[in-house]
């Protein structure tokens, strides 16, 4: 697996999604309530770029006419045709035995994590002596 970075936790706040190619793959990603979750964005029904859609929850009903909204901003619904797919999962709501959408790990690391490697930068002392900044070598 490789690991690409593909913005700093400033430029995606919760409730919203950034949508850029990854070799060669159109992916999506999301934060919802600061947790990351990546998916492909093409719907595997005719192929929309499914995560241009809109971010809507699931209704619930366990008695007549009275409706229960959960999972409110983690299901995108494809723009063409209506189709439904969990963020976090992948799920289809239409037909979850046949069809999903390929979802990805994402999440936040702190950035002295992300460069890392090998590098070692010389040191030299600096000192301030009165009006004028002296270099010791």
């Amino acid at each position: 697996m490789t690991r690409h970075v593909v913005a700093t936790v400033d430029e995606l706040p919760p409730g919203t999604r950034k949508i850029l190619e990854i070799d060669g793959r159109p992916i999506a990603v999301f934060n919802i309530k600061g947790e990351y979750f990546g998916l492909l964005n093409r719907c595997p029904h005719q192929g929309a770029s499914l995560c241009e859609g809109p971010l809507i929850g699931l209704a619930k009903s366990s008695t007549p006419g009275e409706i229960e909204y959960t999972k409110l901003g983690e299901i995108i619904r494809c723009p063409w045709h209506g189709w439904e797919f969990d963020v976090r999962t992948g799920q289809s709501y239409c037909d979850p035995r046949r069809f999903r959408v390929r979802a990805y790990p994402a999440h936040a690391e702190p950035g002295a994590e992300v460069v890392k490697g090998p590098y070692i930068a010389e040191t030299i002392k600096v000192e301030v002596e009165s009006d004028y900044v002296v270099v010791d070598l």
